[in-house]
């Protein structure tokens, strides 16, 4: 396997990957918040991520708002990339998005990943613990993002051209979390890990706790300094609490 696809993308491949780990992004960004990881990761482990239309180099493409779309074309478009041992790791909305794929990819026979790992992302079937929000218009949707969850960049807010290219596709991102309702399946059989920031109020160490509930093997809490952006802002704790979880030791910096 070699090479990326628009849902797919990989930036530094690994010629005969023992393992992979496929990454799903949160809500309102691309893949490239992914891209330094395959450099940090060993590079027995091969790291794709997956893009969804609405962003980074698929712009132009209209943005998903149900996730069953969704989940049924990223699907269709990982298979390829399950030639090996497979983990999934998502963030916030990427970690629902990541279940919900694991779940299509078992009802395909396509198999369980090793692991899923889960990050500031409460339990799927857990209650909103909010009211829509996708319906506001720009100031206030933005406003209550901030309110929620912190992080939103003020060079994006203060340009009204950029809000113009972001907004949308973290518009459709809410859309897409207000209008999932979770359906209860058998229990996945694979490891589940739930990441936290200690600081983050939206998934709380506590909450994660409910992913339990979503595995017949073992979970695993881990909690990390910051908010709800703590994959940003911890990323070398991040990347090696991953590569623990995945049995693979120390990460190895940069590579070429």
């Amino acid at each position: 396997m070699s090479g990326s696809t628009p849902w797919v993308l990989r930036w530094t491949p690994t010629a005969r990957p023992r393992r992979r780990l496929i990454c799903v992004p949160h809500a309102g960004v691309g893949a490239s918040v992914y891209r330094a990881w395959g450099r940090l990761l060993p590079a027995e482990l091969d790291v794709c991520a997956v893009q969804l239309p609405g962003r980074e180099g698929r712009l132009r493409e209209a943005a998903v708002t149900r996730m069953e779309p969704l989940v049924e074309a990223a699907t269709a478009a990982l298979r390829p990339y399950l030639d090996v041992p497979f983990a999934f790791f998502g963030h916030s909305m990427g970690a629902l998005v990541a279940f919900e794929i694991v779940r299509r990819l078992r009802a395909e026979g396509w198999g369980t990943p090793t692991h899923l790992i889960v990050s500031g992302r409460r339990a799927p079937q857990a209650a909103p613990r909010h009211g829509p929000i996708s319906h506001l218009a720009d100031g206030a949707f933005i406003d209550e993002v901030e309110r929620r969850y912190g992080g939103f960049p003020d060079v994006i807010r203060r340009d009204p051209e950029l809000v113009a290219l972001f907004v949308p596709g973290l518009r459709a991102d809410f859309t897409v979390l207000e209008r999932y309702t979770y359906m209860p399946e058998g229990l996945l059989q694979c490891p589940i890990a739930a990441f936290c920031g200690l600081e983050d109020e939206e998934a709380t160490e506590l909450d994660m706790l409910g992913w339990r509930e979503q595995t017949a093997g073992p979970l695993t809490v881990r909690a990390f300094a910051g908010g709800h952006f703590f994959v940003q802002s911890a990323q070398a704790e991040v990347i090696q609490a991953v590569a623990d979880e995945l049995g693979i030791g120390e990460t190895a910096g940069d590579r070429p």
